[in-house]
């Protein structure tokens, strides 16, 4: 297939499946040129699994690289327990999922959709394990109806589709014989089916507009320096509530209008240790296949940045100023995991996010990585940072330098990177208007 954005092509995709006396076997391959903050890069996903008769999921492998950046992923299911490893620079994880009931792999969901047979206005929810975040989330397929759409050159009658994930709605019309013949999601993407040589050797792969810009919100008003405030209100419109997490900590929501008050350092406690003391933050200590904070090179970073005896203040303010000088600030296309970033030393605010998370629970210092919007330039931009416990809960930006972060930072997830997907049914959508600074 070819893949689109607003009518310029920037990749194609290839997905084939075959059958086994097992049942399928899959194997997808994507490529996409894509232009980040004006930095154009070529991004590849490589999918591969061995799926039941009814296109469950038995096993799988994952690879997504681009430039300097390759994660790693497979995965087998036995009785109710999903096995992965991972592997990111060299540095090999496994992790053991139980899962509830059966689940499905992306590739495979709308040919599962097929096999069930569905009526118009009929739907089923799919339970998907998504090998970027190495969890499962609900699929809601439901069929819209069918449509004549022009396909390959040929008028072909199709079933329409739509995939509903996290309250983003996709769409997809699917031939009578079960092939995906076109799908259509956000950001102006869409992709249609064409031969092999067309899609390699057919129209130039050209690069995306930049997705950063096109993903952003206007200001209504300009903000000066935003370091020096401490309030903003803003009025939110055109999104649902759902998902999102504005109300809490240093925000707080009502009536549609957000309220941010920047946190006060003072009377943080000065005792060096505090993992004696902690209660439901001790998760937030804990490494992941993304935050490495167990690693070596991570541990014994982290040990020669802050020293034991320092407060917890002391050793986070190192930790963002380490980072914030010896990490390049471009942007990447990966999967952001700490150790990477630390191999790499270049990333944008996810790597400086991830990379923060794992230093200060290397340090003992409990992390939370957020995301949500940040003001720049007259615009508000999709952005992540992070929120450490000092005795209290504090933000701090290590790509910005900040503690705590300023007040333009808008935060919408809260805790690991997988909540940062809850982010996805508000772009495009969200409307911002700054209705007061306080200075």
């Amino acid at each position: 297939m070819n893949i689109f954005q607003n009518g310029r092509k920037i990749g194609s995709s290839h997905t084939h499946f075959s059958k086994t006396a097992a049942g399928y076997n899959l194997k997808e391959n994507v490529y996409m040129r894509i232009n980040t903050m004006g930095l154009i890069q070529d991004i590849h996903l490589d999918t591969g699994g061995k799926l039941n008769p009814d296109f469950t999921l038995s096993s799988f492998d994952f690879e997504i690289s681009s430039s300097r950046f390759r994660f790693q992923a497979k995965g087998s299911i036995s009785g109710d327990v999903l096995s992965i490893q991972t592997q990111s620079f060299g540095s090999k994880r496994k992790i053991d999922i139980r899962i509830k009931e059966r689940i499905y792999i992306v590739p495979g969901i709308l040919k599962a959709a097929a096999a069930l047979r569905l009526e118009p206005d009929q739907e089923f929810a799919f339970q998907v394990f998504d090998p970027v975040t190495l969890g499962s989330e609900t699929v809601v397929v439901k069929v819209v109806g069918q449509e004549e759409i022009s396909s390959m050159g040929l008028n072909k009658t199709a079933k329409k589709l739509s995939l509903t994930f996290k309250g983003l709605t996709q769409l997809a019309w699917v031939g009578e014989n079960g092939e995906v013949l076109k799908e259509k999601g956000f950001l102006g993407i869409s992709l249609e089916k064409t031969t092999r040589q067309d899609a390699l050797f057919g129209l130039p792969v050209e690069a995306s507009q930049d997705l950063t810009t096109v993903a952003s919100v206007p200001s209504n008003m300009l903000i000066g320096d935003a370091a020096k405030l401490t309030g903003l209100e803003v009025q939110i419109e055109g999104i649902t509530y759902e998902n999102v997490y504005l109300h809490g900590g240093r925000q707080s929501f009502y009536n549609n209008v957000l309220t941010i008050k920047k946190e006060s350092l003072a009377g943080l406690p000065t005792f060096p240790d505090m993992n004696t003391r902690l209660g439901a933050e001790k998760e937030y200590l804990e490494p992941t296949p993304f935050v490495q904070s167990d690693h070596p090179k991570i541990r014994k970073l982290a040990r020669q940045i802050a020293s034991r005896d320092q407060d917890p203040l002391e050793k986070v303010a190192k930790l963002v100023d380490w980072i914030h000088r010896n990490i390049e600030k471009r942007p990447v296309l990966s999967l952001p995991d700490a150790l990477s970033t630390l191999e790499n030393r270049m990333g944008d605010c996810n790597e400086h996010a991830v990379l923060l998370a794992a230093l200060a629970r290397a340090a003992g210092i409990p992390a939370k990585i957020e995301a949500g919007l940040v003001y720049l330039n007259g615009r508000f931009y999709y952005h992540a940072w992070n929120l450490l416990y000092l005795g209290r809960w504090v933000t701090a930006d290590a790509l910005f330098g900040q503690i705590p972060a300023d007040v333009t930072h808008i935060r919408f997830s809260s805790g690991h990177q997988k909540q940062q997907l809850d982010l996805m049914n508000i772009i495009g959508k969200i409307k911002l208007k700054i209705v007061k600074q306080t200075k």
